[in-house]
């Protein structure tokens, strides 16, 4: 376990025991400044060793020295002492669902419940009948959410690409064999975290429970945990749970703000309703006992007086301030991807391959594809190659999309003068091969044609990239005007959205490609794009001319993202 989710998992504890002491204020700064630990892409000890400590949201000078305690000590006295005020049960017994931190001191106090399973026995005895509050039904849900917990398997997070995947998949059945007409995924899938937790996806229907039925019994579902007229809980392969919630058309826009997220983030949008004399929850803006908005996101923004803003950057790190300016940056789109620049080409291409590759660019409205040939081949089989490849193309009718021929180098290697780097329209740098050491810049500046940087592996996949690594690849490609590669399988294979948004507020320009899938999952490369704030003068390939023109250096872009709250 890293240091990060070490100091995180703490403050998360230390939320939920004041929360057990009544405390009101307390308990969200430490879930506030656990979160902004999760989501840092350097390690503790590097930020305390510059003296960045006080710069990462959410940390003021308290929490500020019991992150210092911990990393000189390896503990914090004051969770110490927390602790030993309750029994180590009862912060289990708050994260049963349907358990806060008041029912969870009531129990504890008035029945000496102190955990899930004193709470079982306590059921089975009768004790909590005729406790104020507390039905047949209410202990009913009770007993099915005590088994539920008992029966989950271990909490597991998985990397954003495959639960976007997922996702997508779900989303596409349920258009096709249900009534559905609005549906999205909302939660850490749609603000592009690099780990989800699980899926939670939203739709309208004209019949809700066929809706729920047919996700119930989808190909893949392992099990189904609650299944109603409106919401289904699922446990899907490969062990995620997914969540569905039929809601109503009115209310649709208030519902995907509010499982978006971030908590941080609607906690402040609730600040700013309480302060107009609003209120705002998943079902809509109310004044008094009316609905003023719900429908859309857009109308929930605007009658806080807030401009909408893109649900990847909603982390309560400035977005806000800048909705309320009406300053929200212009953050790249999918529609502004004008070209694929990384595209590899088969040691033996086909003509089947070539037109479902132009077909799907022509879908997509793509003004060129770049072709890549693979480095390490002789001058002889590259042009036999490409030959190839420009009879394919034109028998596959592009019409007016265009072709680009690229191939990959290996940087840092001396190139003979038998190279064949002259039949290449750019070349796209990759690093020499080492499993035992990070990936590292070569020491010198690049030869002429190198448009970007791709094939970086920084972490597994999941995995955030950490600063450390990926700062001289900035600053090399900074001083050498190349860009950066971003796809959908983040630091795997390139950029996540933290290294994205350090290249980009130093000036780097990125490519965003599709990497390894098809051309469909650009879609979610300019969604991590814009979880980095990155605006379309910062992306190579949202150009006309794509590789034609040269990266700009060092330049600090207009759309720099807002500094961070603290």
């Amino acid at each position: 376990m890293s240091t990060n989710t070490e100091v995180a998992q703490i403050f998360y504890a230390i939320a939920d025991l004041l929360d057990l002491q009544g405390e009101r204020f307390k308990p969200d700064a430490y879930r506030r400044a656990a979160r902004s630990i999760e989501s840092l892409g350097e390690d503790l000890r590097k930020v305390a060793q510059r003296g960045g400590l006080d710069q990462i949201p959410g940390v003021g000078e308290a929490i500020r020295e019991k992150i210092t305690e911990y990393l000189r000590d390896g503990k914090i006295h004051y969770y110490d002492r927390l602790r030993e005020s309750f029994p180590s049960g009862v912060l289990e017994l708050m994260r049963v669902p349907g358990i806060g931190p008041k029912t969870t001191g009531r129990f504890y106090l008035q029945l000496h419940i102190d955990s899930p399973a004193a709470l079982a026995q306590a059921i089975d005895e009768g004790r909590l009948n005729g406790l104020a509050g507390f039905g047949p039904k209410k202990i009913d849900n009770l007993r099915e959410a005590l088994r539920a917990v008992a029966a989950a398997p271990p909490v597991a997070r998985t990397p954003l690409l495959t639960a976007w995947r997922l996702a997508r998949s779900v989303m596409r059945e349920l258009s096709e064999r249900t009534p559905v007409h609005d549906i999205a995924v909302a939660g850490s899938v749609r603000r592009c975290r690099e780990t989800v937790g699980d899926l939670d996806i939203l739709a309208t229907s004209a019949r809700p429970p066929e809706t729920i039925a047919v996700f119930a019994g989808l190909r893949g579902v392992r099990k189904v945990v609650m299944q109603g007229d409106t919401r289904a809980t699922v446990i899907h392969d490969p062990g995620i749970q997914v969540d569905l919630r039929v809601v109503e058309p009115a209310s649709y826009g208030a519902a995907l703000q509010y499982f978006t997220g971030s908590k941080d983030h609607n906690i402040h949008l609730r600040t700013l309703a309480r302060d107009q004399g609003l209120k705002i929850n998943e079902y809509g803006v109310f004044r008094g006992e009316t609905r003023i908005a719900g429908a859309t996101e857009e109308e929930v923004y605007a009658s806080l007086g807030l401009q909408w803003m893109p649900p990847e950057i909603r982390e309560n790190q400035g977005e806000i301030e800048a909705g309320l300016r009406k300053q929200v940056p212009v953050l790249i789109q999918l529609e502004q991807i004008r070209g694929e620049l990384h595209r590899h080409v088969a040691d033996a291409p086909d003509a089947e391959w070539m037109a479902r590759l132009v077909t799907d660019a022509r879908h997509r409205k793509l003004q060129y594809l770049g072709l890549v040939v693979p480095a390490g081949r002789d001058t002889e089989s590259t042009t036999s190659l490409i030959h190839t490849v420009r009879r394919l193309w034109e028998a596959a009718r592009p019409d007016a999309l265009r072709l680009r021929i690229g191939g990959e180098v290996v940087l840092g290697v001396p190139v003979d003068r038998s190279s064949p780097e002259s039949l290449f329209d750019y070349l796209v740098g990759v690093p020499a091969q080492d499993a035992a050491a990070p990936p590292k810049p070569p020491a010198g500046p690049p030869g002429r044609g190198l448009a970007f940087v791709g094939h970086l592996a920084f972490a597994p996949a999941g995995g955030e990239a950490p600063r450390e690594g990926v700062m001289p690849w900035i600053d090399w490609c900074r001083a050498n005007g190349v860009a950066l590669e971003m796809t959908p399988a983040g630091a795997e294979d390139g950029l996540d959205g933290g290294a994205a948004r350090w290249a980009h507020e130093a000036g780097v320009t990125l490519v965003l490609s599709a990497g390894a899938g098809d051309l469909s999952e650009l879609e979610l490369t300019a969604a991590r794009a814009r979880r980095a704030w990155v605006p379309p003068e910062r992306v190579l390939n949202s150009r006309a001319d794509g590789v034609g023109g040269a990266a700009p250096k060092g330049r600090k872009s207009k759309g720099a993202a807002p500094t961070a709250r603290k």
